[in-house]
């Protein structure tokens, strides 16, 4: 490949740090060096592909911004053509109509040429791909779907040698070479399947409620040889949503943890995403913003954007997430801890034999849902077993309107599924019972809350366990609450792998009373949070009997 081409000189940049990015934009830069030299014995770049390409882009006109009226190869920034020429012109040495990448993964943050980008893809396809080929694109909802389609027609109207050539109509577009039509879809929970996409995008991933929109569309296209599915979002403040599961599957790709040949994945997101590191971090903004690092107008504004969300702590989440691709929960959400120093506490086992265990159960109305949790303490960390319980028959209706994946948490056995339209307690009851006999441990007592356990805590008893009532009150739950999250920061708090207990955290919110006692507040949390309130119950009991003391500071002065 030549060497000059715009998308080996930012790939090279990239790998020999002239361009600052973050660690998995090096790795992919890396991989794309390695095949463009030649080095790879199963994939190329095809040259002949690359002219075609490059032609066909000096063709193209620029509808509007700074590069108005000129030529789209004149005003691709130097990632936008790495994505392309990867995109297209990597292909099989045995069969050199087979594209490499079937799965393309694009993170960026707002204002960086993302759609504009997209748009340019589909017009190439548009023209290049066989006879009667299809194309959609799927967002969270018709207005963005249909910002891709904008985008195309303006480049086509703006573009005389494509005069005549397209027929733009108001639900679809369609190439007169060879009948290939586009069509911007609105998203839907069932009516994706069927389609039979050579070429899809999914927009703004990170607000789907699920992957299903992903699913559908690759499903679609098994028969294909030459298939291809665009994934592209900036961060939204939840981990819990399907393109983090692809941001992660593509992390360890790149990392050699996992062989996926067909996906390429440029992740614009920082090194440091530290919970304060946006605030003075210039490295943050220059790897989130790839456009920002050449034309400077725009880490002016990004720069001023930080300044404001600095001074006006409403404005940081949208900042941080939006524009430094880190998820943040901030101030202004109350968020009781940051699910990312959660995580970073998860284990893959934990050891329970021969340890005291403290139990905190939080029974909610028989309709909602209710949690176990098991805790104890040992060589300075507190070690914890969650578990979450729901009524059997409203599976599928709480993993809608929740936007969880209940029926994946059941197979884990993260949650117990039970009753019918109300939660068995006697399921639960039973569970508590075997808990000695399942987990090898000492049960020293057992917390709950008087409003729905009194008839569960009296048979407890009567099996000869001690139990405690846990006043639901911040006077008595500030100090548990308070230490369970000092032992968190400082990476003393153990639990075996659980995404739902990780989403329960991100959906806590925190409230102080008169006294600055401060309590997770089930009413203002986004979500489900049955599994920390059990959780602190638990650490309440743990607290009294191993004599723990709380000294963490919750970042205010009192006084």
């Amino acid at each position: 490949m030549d060497k000059q081409h715009l998308s080996y000189r930012y790939a090279s940049d990239v790998v020999n740090k002239k361009i600052n990015t973050g660690k998995y934009v090096r790795l992919q830069c890396n991989i794309f060096l390695h095949i463009a030299d030649g080095k790879n014995k199963k994939w190329y770049i095809d040259d002949n592909k690359v002219r075609t390409v490059d032609a066909l882009l000096k063709l193209l006109i620029m509808p509007s911004g700074p590069s108005r009226g000129k030529s789209i190869f004149e005003s691709l920034a130097g990632f936008q053509m790495l994505f392309i020429i990867a995109v297209f012109c990597t292909v099989s040495r045995e069969n050199p109509k087979k594209r490499k990448y079937e799965e393309v993964l694009l993170e960026i943050c707002r204002k960086n040429g993302k759609t504009t980008l997209i748009a340019v893809i589909f017009i190439l396809l548009l023209l290049t791909e066989p006879r009667f080929s299809k194309f959609y694109s799927v967002a969270p909802d018709g207005a963005l779907s249909r910002e891709v389609k904008t985008a195309i027609r303006e480049i086509i109207l703006s573009s005389p040698v494509l005069e005549g050539r397209f027929k733009l109509r108001r639900d679809d577009i369609t190439c007169m070479l060879n009948n290939s039509i586009y069509v911007p879809l609105n998203y839907s929970n069932s009516r994706l399947d069927g389609k039979l996409p050579n070429v899809f995008l999914v927009d703004e991933t990170g607000a789907l409620p699920n992957p299903y929109a992903i699913e559908a569309m690759r499903s679609g296209q098994i028969t294909l040889l030459n298939k291809l599915g665009c994934v592209i979002s900036t961060k939204y403040p939840t981990f819990d949503n399907p393109f983090e599961d692809e941001v992660s599957h593509a992390k360890r790709v790149l990392d050699g943890e996992v062989i996926d040949e067909k996906l390429f994945a440029l992740l614009y997101e920082p090194d440091d995403t530290s919970e304060a590191g946006w605030i003075a971090n210039d490295d943050i903004l220059e790897q989130s913003n790839p456009l920002a690092l050449e034309i400077p107008a725009i880490m002016d504004d990004l720069k001023d954007k930080r300044s404001k969300a600095i001074e006006t702590p409403s404005k940081r989440e949208n900042f941080v997430t939006k524009h430094c691709n880190i998820i943040y929960q901030g101030i202004g959400t109350e968020s009781y801890i940051d699910v990312q120093d959660v995580q970073a506490c998860a284990v893959d086992k934990i050891d329970w034999h021969g340890l005291d265990a403290y139990i905190g159960v939080d029974l909610a109305e028989t309709t909602d849902n209710c949690a176990v949790s098991m805790t104890a303490y040992d060589e300075g960390n507190i070690l914890c077993e969650p578990i979450a319980f729901i009524p059997e028959a409203r599976i599928e209706e709480k993993s809608r309107t929740e936007r969880v994946n209940y029926q994946e948490f059941i197979q884990q056995m993260k949650c117990v599924a039970c009753g019918n339209r109300t939660v068995d307690y006697a399921v639960i009851e039973d569970f508590v019972l075997n808990i000695e006999a399942k987990y090898g441990v000492k049960v020293i007592e057992i917390g709950f809350d008087r409003r729905n356990a009194m008839s569960s805590a009296q048979k407890w008893e009567r099996k000869g366990y001690s139990t405690v009532e846990v006043r639901q009150h911040s006077d008595t739950l500030h100090a548990p609450t308070k230490l369970l999250k000092e032992q968190i920061l400082n990476g003393q708090f153990q639990y075996e792998n659980n995404k739902l207990f990780e989403i329960n955290f991100q959906n806590a919110k925190c409230t102080e009373d008169t006294n600055k006692n401060k309590y997770v507040n089930k009413k203002r949390s986004a979500g489900k949070v049955d599994m920390v309130v059990a959780t602190i119950i638990s650490v309440y009991i743990l607290q009294q009997h191993e004599m723990l003391d709380d000294t963490m500071s919750w970042g205010v002065q009192e006084g």
